[in-house]
């Protein structure tokens, strides 16, 4: 049986793990930009994610797949201006964005992702 490696593994849930040469994340939300715009959270999901990859031994080029939630998808150009100017041309991820409900009130974006090891 292949083990699984958490990162930052708490009582709910754990940020990421890893299995099978993969690195799953949990959704991901902007915890210091919250409430900012769809721009800024995204900004700092998006380094968290890289952190994240990096803890993993991944990076960004390595993203298979991505999947994005909005709370309101006519900020969907504030979303994808900070995605775009974060991933590596060439080297980017299948990806859903999708209108969607969070968890909580100020949170605007939701990333989670699948990536090679």
């Amino acid at each position: 049986m292949t083990e699984l490696k958490r990162i930052e593994a708490g009582a709910r849930m754990s940020e990421a793990v890893i299995h099978g040469g993969k690195v799953y994340t949990a959704g991901i939300v902007a915890d210091k930009t919250v409430g900012g715009s769809v721009f800024q959270q995204t900004q700092e999901i998006l380094q968290q994610i890289d952190s994240i990859l990096a803890q993993a031994g991944s990076d960004k080029t390595r993203i298979i797949k991505a999947n994005i939630w909005l709370t309101d998808i006519s900020k969907f150009a504030q979303m994808n201006e900070a995605w775009d100017a974060w991933v590596v041309p060439k080297k980017t991820p299948a990806r859903a964005t999708v209108e969607a409900k969070l968890a909580a009130e100020g949170y605007d974006v939701e990333i989670m992702i699948e990536a090679a090891i």
